[in-house]
């Protein structure tokens, strides 16, 4: 299994100190952090569609073998829940997602909690995607945590993000719906042994490649927690 860790956005002056040197430039935290991490997940495309120079200058920052997951717009996902009203913007976010190249990760669409299952939206939704997008999914409505729509998810090979927020029963349940997974470790202190259980399960799903983010925050706990979750997938994969 390819495992991508890595945190929900990079650009923070607070965790100066805690990962970043003191004296490094704003300018050079992303060259810094794609130094060691996989991939970041970049949440505010969800509050403006990125623009296609923007996402090419962030590859010259960063090697081949990273990856950025882009959240979508919420022009997508909350102002017009997933239906045709839409497309428009998300023709226009994956496409311009492709300027990314091979450093476009999966494009995370992560639903309000006020939309509930409707099937057939998901369906036209899923349609409308081009097959070389991966599309991962957030449905914060207990409503979608069913057979139905996880049948639907694996037809098009479309990840149910496994969300960890400490609520048990809001939190989707850990069920595979394609060849790789996605999960949002959102907690800001994981006990002794809660990421050693993660790591197992993450193990136990034979995705291909799986994409693990920790949560921002200003102490800057996020990176500190990817790094000790590489380590002990690591470690379990070499045995040790």
């Amino acid at each position: 299994m390819h495992l991508r860790v890595g945190t929900s956005g990079w650009s923070y002056k607070e965790w100066k100190g805690s990962f970043y040197p003191d004296d490094l430039p704003q300018s050079k935290f992303l060259t810094f952090y794609a130094g060691r991490f996989g991939a970041v997940e970049v949440n505010n495309t969800f509050y403006r569609l990125p623009k296609r120079e923007m996402l090419e200058g962030w590859n010259e920052q960063t090697p081949a073998d990273f990856r950025f997951v882009l959240k979508a717009s919420r022009r997508i996902t909350h102002n017009a829940k997933l239906d045709e009203s839409g497309f428009d913007a998300l023709d226009y976010f994956v496409e311009t997602s492709g300027a990314l190249g091979e450093r476009r990760g999966p494009l995370l669409f992560q639903t309000p909690p006020y939309l509930k299952k409707d099937v057939q939206v998901l369906d036209a939704f899923l349609d409308r995607l081009p097959g070389e997008v991966r599309a991962a999914f957030e449905f914060r409505s207990t409503s979608w945590f069913d057979d139905e729509v996880f049948e639907r998810l694996r037809a098009s090979n479309a990840a149910l993000v496994i969300a960890d927020t400490g609520n048990e029963e809001k939190d989707p349940p850990f069920v595979a719906t394609a060849d790789w997974g996605y999960l949002r470790l959102r907690r800001e202190a994981y006990a002794e042994g809660q990421l050693e259980e993660w790591v197992e399960r993450v193990r136990g799903a034979e995705w291909g490649e799986a994409h693990t983010f920790f949560k921002h925050e200003d102490e800057g706990t996020g990176p500190r927690l990817a790094a000790r979750f590489e380590r002990l997938f690591r470690g379990a994969e070499d045995g040790t």
